[in-house]
């Protein structure tokens, strides 16, 4: 009976070790995939010899990816803000690469978008100072 929890817990580690590798992998592929992606935008903006605003929002976005994976990395977890920032920039970059294009109701649409990504942002700001986890608390969870 010994010997059965033991080699639970060996499987349960080795499994956690390969998810472990495997989110490092992935974090990898998308550091490499981001920095390509932004040095070929910014190979084009020396091209053309000019720079758009959508290309400056490009850029950003590219540097909340980067933020993402540096706070995974430093962390291990990802707030769920920095997904909700990539949102409204790339919302706002939709509306200036289709500025002639937009009709009325997607431009109100698109604001009313980015007005309750940012409510949400406000909202999980508002519960992690009024309401914070415990660090300690996870950890001893974790152990369990």
């Amino acid at each position: 009976m010994k010997y059965e929890g033991t080699l639970h817990k060996r499987v349960k580690r080795l499994l956690e070790q390969v998810v472990e590798m495997a989110e490092l992998i992935g974090l990898l592929v998308i550091g490499i995939g981001t920095a390509l992606a932004m040095g070929h935008l910014i190979w084009k903006m020396a091209d053309s010899g000019s720079v758009t605003l959508t290309d400056l929002l490009l850029m950003f976005l590219y540097l909340e990816v980067f933020a993402m994976v540096g706070q995974y990395l430093k962390a291990g977890q990802l707030p769920v803000r920095f997904p909700l920032y990539i949102a409204m920039v790339s919302i706002a970059r939709d509306l200036i690469l289709r500025a002639g294009a937009n009709t009325e109701l997607h431009l109100i649409a698109s604001a009313v978008a980015i007005v309750l990504i940012a409510l949400g942002v406000l909202l999980i700001r508002y519960g992690q100072t009024r309401y914070p986890s415990d660090a300690r608390e996870h950890q001893d969870e974790a152990a369990r």
